[in-house]
């Protein structure tokens, strides 16, 4: 795909005044970026930049819906967040008679951290329903031997896509309750969680997923990732089992594109979309959608 898009790069289009418009490798794009997927979108646009040196992708990280909007209001020519446009959204391009094209990229998840001291890492997603509904505030409702504290829920934006995700997938659409606030990021969850032993916090699992990452190392030292169950077995939102769907709290992650012409766009979405852009998905433990993964189960038994 990278390839074929390249070849536009022969062709140098200019505007109405004759200036130079950017091609699939160089020129200058502004797009926007759900701020829990910063870590690896850093990573694909530092190495998109360190190829094309010509190339200059300027990104704002921001809300989920505020990326999209900025798309639909043409600010941007790209949106990265973890769902796809809805109908009416499709609806207003079309009217300005753009084709909104759609690329899956990856495979994450939304991670529950808490306190380096708190021991109740194991959660049910039917007990994580009910603390968004409300009925569950406390952590000895959770576990009866542990000491009464009231359950705070910090999370990034209230605009973000893990709150959207949330609030479709475990909330029934419901308001989240009033133990529920933001701090603006993910690294401030992060930091949120690590000081306050009653708090669950709520990031992109992209933020602790890169072993080799010194933040996500970083933080690490300082949280705790709860362990979540579907039914009778829980699973941390490592990458074998969010790729076998194993993790109860996966989400996509989508590049959404309104050019309507081989551009700057054009050529980023195809990269990461290629070879390199999918070896730096796999590198930040998230699971490529465009090259096949192989699951390799490694058998400890001595015998």
């Amino acid at each position: 795909m990278l390839g074929i898009v390249l070849l536009c790069c022969a062709c140098t289009e200019k505007d109405k005044r004759g200036r130079p418009l950017d091609t699939p490798t160089a020129g200058d794009i502004k797009i926007a970026v759900d701020e829990s997927l910063r870590p690896l979108l850093e990573a694909e646009v530092d190495a998109f930049e360190g190829i094309y040196k010509q190339a200059n992708v300027q990104v704002n990280y921001t809300s989920e819906a505020e990326a999209i909007e900025a798309l639909l209001n043409d600010s941007v020519r790209l949106a990265v967040v973890t769902r796809r446009l809805a109908g009416d959204e499709v609806s207003m391009l079309m009217k300005d008679k753009i084709v909104p094209v759609q690329t899956d990229i990856a495979t994450g998840a939304v991670a529950l951290i808490i306190h380096r001291n708190n021991h109740d890492s194991l959660l049910r997603i039917s007990q994580l329903k009910e603390i968004f509904k409300g009925k569950i505030t406390n952590w000895n409702q959770l576990n009866p031997t542990t000491a009464s504290s009231s359950i705070t829920i910090v999370f990034d934006n209230p605009k973000s896509g893990i709150v959207r995700f949330l609030r479709d997938s475990i909330a029934n659409g419901e308001q989240l309750p009033s133990n529920c606030f933001a701090v603006k990021t993910n690294q401030a969850v992060v930091e949120y969680v690590s000081k306050n032993a009653s708090a669950i916090g709520l990031i992109g699992v992209e933020w602790i997923s890169d072993h080799d990452d010194s933040t996500a190392n970083q933080f690490l030292n300082t949280i705790r990732v709860m362990s979540l169950a579907g039914d009778s077995s829980y699973f941390k939102p490592y990458q074998a089992y969010v790729a076998l769907h194993q993790y109860p709290l996966c989400r996509g992650t989508i590049i959404i594109s309104r050019e309507a012409r081989a551009g700057l766009g054009s050529g980023f979405t195809a990269f990461v979309a290629s070879d390199k852009g999918q070896r730096i998905v796999l590198k930040a433990g998230l699971v490529p959608t465009t090259m096949p993964v192989r699951i390799v189960e490694i058998n400890r038994d001595s015998r």
